[in-house]
């Protein structure tokens, strides 16, 4: 198995898992509705993929949400960076 690429692709990968739970869809079922393979879904829900802007939206649309909303939803789950504090 293959390591996350970045917190931001775990982060997308979590966001991507909780909306397909919330509609009881399986890796699977959302592939075949966006029209992508089961175990690519499965590497972005790993963070494991870096998925192309028209695959974000492919998987957006089939969750029924807009791809900005998906993005949204990333940025929430996405640990905070800790930044230097400036005197």
């Amino acid at each position: 198995m293959a390591k996350p690429l970045s917190p931001l692709h775990q982060a997308f990968g979590r966001a991507i898992r909780q909306l397909r739970d919330e509609q009881d869809l399986s890796q699977e079922a959302l592939g075949q509705k966006s029209g992508l393979h089961r175990n690519y879904i499965g590497g972005i829900e790993r963070g494991e993929r870096n998925p192309t802007l028209t695959n974000i939206s492919k998987i957006a649309r089939t969750l029924g949400i807009e791809p900005s909303k998906l993005l949204a939803l990333t940025e929430k789950l996405e640990p905070r960076r800790r930044t230097a504090k400036r005197s």
